[in-house]
């Protein structure tokens, strides 16, 4: 049986109004702290994908013809087009197998580069670093989330690609940007696990009609992603604070830019996908991102990072320009993980 997973959106999260540690008396101790408790709950409070989803339970059956796979009109960019709403049910459910098991393969590539990344990252960092002991616990929480989106694109028996080429052909060379430019590599963290969780969680929010293991892999996937993003939070608003004048101006334009560019590696899918369903390329050019439906979603996707923006003081009149011509401006999040409906 699954287990049924309370992800803790809001733990350890800062107050809106977030004063960088090292102002306070005392030093780095809250973040220390901070860094000490999402390690202890990481042994706490971990789950195997092997363990806790029961892959072979008859529920858990992936069949044809099966019309929870349908894609959500409320949450998927492609599911709410109406090219996609006109098309005959075999179809829909098709494209939606097909689109759901590319996110996971997607997320699975993603969570490879991360997980070179942080250990390029923790191999630099000093002794005692509290860092290092979390960024670990994370690495094998990632190696764990790959093996459940592998297995599930496995189950699926959808030969999905992934990412697009040019993100799988850059791959390798990503992680090193973990220790030349690591606050650059953080803000990378975000722009992938960003839109993942965000779409993850609305789909769990609305109760959309989910095949149970697809349903089982986002809620396992949600609980332990709220960890690595709060700790990617933490840490960026504790060094950003540090940096020189012009190092934190240049932070602040890398921030949108990034968003923008992972999110569209991680969301809009391959061209392997239009040719395969025959996707007219005004359909896709609608869906991703010209629609006022599509731009609002992209906008949604990054009202945390936006509020994360604003608390490590990365906004600024160039940079709030940036993020409107990137059509990911908006106001930010009041609280990390706010609902979009409450968003909007």
């Amino acid at each position: 049986m699954t287990k049924a997973l309370t992800p803790t959106d809001r733990e350890h999260e800062a107050p809106a109004r977030y004063v960088p540690q090292h102002d306070k008396s005392g030093g780095d101790h809250d973040y220390g702290q901070v860094l000490d408790d999402l390690s202890a709950a990481s042994v706490h409070r971990n789950f195997d994908p092997y363990i806790d989803i029961d892959w072979d339970a008859p529920h858990m059956a992936i069949v044809d013809n099966d019309p929870r796979w349908i894609l959500s009109y409320e949450v998927d960019p492609i599911g709410r087009h109406p090219w996609y709403q006109q098309l005959p049910q075999e179809k829909q459910i098709e494209i939606g197998m097909w689109r759901q098991a590319n996110v996971a393969k997607v997320g699975l590539q993603f969570e490879s580069v991360l997980i070179r990344g942080l250990m390029q990252y923790s191999f630099k960092l000093p002794n005692g670093a509290r860092e290092f002991r979390y960024t670990t616990h994370e690495s094998k929480e990632e190696c764990n989330h790959t093996l459940m989106f592998q297995e599930f694109v496995n189950r699926t028996g959808m030969n999905v690609p992934g990412a697009k080429l040019g993100y799988r052909l850059i791959s390798p060379l990503v992680p090193l940007v973990s220790t030349i430019f690591p606050t650059v590599f953080f803000f990378g963290v975000l722009g992938g696990e960003e839109p993942i969780d965000h779409i993850q969680k609305d789909f769990l929010r609305t109760r959309a009609s989910l095949h149970p293991t697809m349903a089982a892999v986002m809620q396992l996937h949600v609980a332990e992603e709220a960890r690595h993003i709060s700790f990617a939070h933490h840490l960026i608003r504790e060094q950003v604070p540090q940096r020189g004048r012009i190092q934190r101006f240049l932070l602040s334009l890398m921030l949108p830019l990034t968003m923008r560019i992972l999110c569209g590696a991680i969301v809009v899918p391959p061209r392997s996908f239009a040719k395969r369903f025959d996707v007219p390329d005004e359909v896709m050019k609608d869906i991703f991102w010209r629609s006022p439906e599509s731009k609002r979603f992209l906008r949604n996707v990054f009202g945390d990072v936006r509020m994360l923006g604003e608390q490590s003081g990365l906004m600024n009149p160039v940079s709030r320009l940036l993020w409107r011509a990137l059509g990911i401006s908006g106001r930010p999040s009041r609280f990390r993980s706010e609902p979009t409906y409450t968003a909007a």
